[in-house]
């Protein structure tokens, strides 16, 4: 699928200018010129730069290319299909993860996500774990991100 840069530099400039927006009520701290609203706003700024170029571009090509226009992929009913499970997998985890926990989720999502692909039950199965697994190690020890347990006693 293809979309327009006009598009997207209209969705980003969007999001510069909200950004902008929110980080006038961020705090200044006494005494100091850098407070909290420094970083994000001068990486709301160069989004903002970047979208003006990229809606620039975009209206220079609109007479040449569509605004919208549909990639080969959704001709093809599996790849759909993988589309939407994908979408689908992304939305049980953030309705799920809570309650479940994060590994059974993980699981769950990758291996749906695998048979979506045609990839067999078997190797589906014994990918999802061993890499939802190496996942939560290293978010959880590693970078010590509290990943929910959910349904699961705490393992470690």
């Amino acid at each position: 699928m293809k979309i327009s840069d006009a598009v997207f530099g209209a969705v980003f400039l969007l999001l510069s200018l909200l950004v902008l927006w929110t980080i006038r009520s961020y705090p200044t701290i006494p005494g100091q010129n850098v407070g909290p609203a420094a970083f994000p706003g001068a990486i709301a700024v160069g989004l903002a730069v970047c979208s003006l170029l990229l809606l620039q571009k975009g209206w220079r090509e609109r007479a040449s290319t569509a605004w919208f226009e549909r990639g080969a992929w959704t001709r093809q009913p599996r790849q759909v299909i993988a589309f939407a499970v994908t979408v689908g997998a992304l939305l049980l985890y953030v309705v799920a993860s809570e309650r479940v926990g994060f590994l059974i989720v993980a699981v769950v999502m990758l291996s749906a996500m695998m048979l979506s692909l045609r990839v067999r039950l078997v190797p589906a199965l014994l990918v999802a774990l061993g890499t939802s697994f190496v996942i939560h190690i290293a978010f959880y020890k590693g970078l010590r991100v509290p990943l929910p347990w959910g349904l699961l006693p705490v393992l470690y």
